[in-house]
């Protein structure tokens, strides 16, 4: 094996091992609902997610992995030095939030990673493709809004029609139809998730001159969705305690109700080809849902730290990257 082929399998290794770390972050994202509202024990809740979390790509396709992969940043700024920094930054402030227990965005600090150090390696902001960010940065406000919304109408809609059910048959009805709404959420996420390393080694081959165009290979698709499927299965659990308990209480009608809008959002979101967090959206599902009980019953103060985690990840990771930009391309 030549040294440049080395530096190749290095890099695919390293946006595998964020891929992982994607499913192990975002577990929560889909599990917290199913887990907190005792569905499913956390071991059956993992398998379950991780199970749809490896199938999402044969059902939604690859338009996000082309939208990361040749839609954000000019092909001809990246090389190898960039992709690998830009995957340091994005591991590392998933790991710093992890530790915290914050659930943030892994596709944002992905795409802030790739950027800071496409920026840092070229010099100018010129690299970027506004056309590829715009829609990206428009859903940082629309996915959560949208899976609020959904998760507010839905959660009104199905308690007018079960308010003459006995709360023992909602509940037993509920759990059911959870386990469904966790698969469809688990679906969605996987699809959305794992695309974007998907993006990512595509063009490292690419830049690496062993494609000749951006067409995402088999392989790649195989190992990315089983990568994230593996994270998945490991679980994050100081993010699902976030998620599943310190926003709001929730049912097993609330946790159906919030799935089910995450789960709409981000199949929409992902055969449109547009990149969205799973983190905003079903924390704006579960916001949703709880405040159809009333405003308090959301706890705006963890939410308020969410959000600013939310604002700061895209500029943190981004500098994270072009730091360590400055040091790979040193070393390589």
């Amino acid at each position: 094996m030549t040294a440049a082929t080395a530096l190749v399998v290095f890099i695919i290794l390293v946006a595998l091992t964020f891929d992982f770390l994607n499913g192990f972050h975002d577990a929560a994202n889909s599990i917290a609902t199913v887990v907190s509202t005792r569905v499913l024990s956390p071991n059956k809740a993992v398998a379950w997610a991780a199970f749809f979390n490896f199938v999402a790509a044969f059902v939604l396709g690859t338009h996000v992995a082309k939208t990361i992969g040749s839609g954000m940043i000019d092909l001809k700024a990246v090389t190898q030095e960039v992709i690998l920094a830009g995957l340091i930054g994005a591991i590392l402030w998933n790991l710093i939030t992890w530790y915290y227990g914050l659930p943030v965005s892994s596709s944002h600090a992905l795409i802030g990673g790739y950027a800071g150090a496409a920026i840092m390696k070229s010099g100018t902001f010129g690299v970027i493709l506004l056309s590829g960010w715009t829609k990206t940065l428009l859903f940082i406000v629309l996915a959560p809004l949208i899976g609020l919304i959904l998760g507010f109408f839905m959660m009104v809609s199905v308690t007018w029609i079960v308010r003459r059910w006995r709360p023992s048959r909602v509940d037993r009805q509920f759990r059911k139809l959870q386990l469904l709404s966790a698969a469809a959420y688990s679906l969605g996420h996987g699809g959305n998730d794992a695309q974007k390393t998907m993006g990512i080694i595509t063009g490292l081959l690419v830049a690496s001159g062993l494609l000749a165009k951006f067409e995402v290979p088999l392989w790649v698709i195989l190992l990315s969705q089983a990568a994230i499927a593996l994270g998945t299965l490991f679980g994050g659990w100081r993010i699902v305690q976030t998620m599943g308990t310190k926003i709001t209480k929730l049912q097993p009608v609330g946790g159906f109700c919030a799935e089910t809008a995450g789960a709409i959002t981000l199949m929409g979101a992902t055969l449109a080809g547009i990149p969205v967090s799973t983190t905003h959206t079903i924390t704006g599902a579960i916001v949703g849902v709880g405040s159809t009980r009333r405003l308090s019953a959301v706890k705006w103060g963890v939410a308020g730290r969410i959000l600013w985690a939310w604002i700061l990840t895209i500029p943190i990771s981004g500098a994270i990257s072009a730091l360590a930009y400055l040091i790979v391309s040193r070393i390589l």
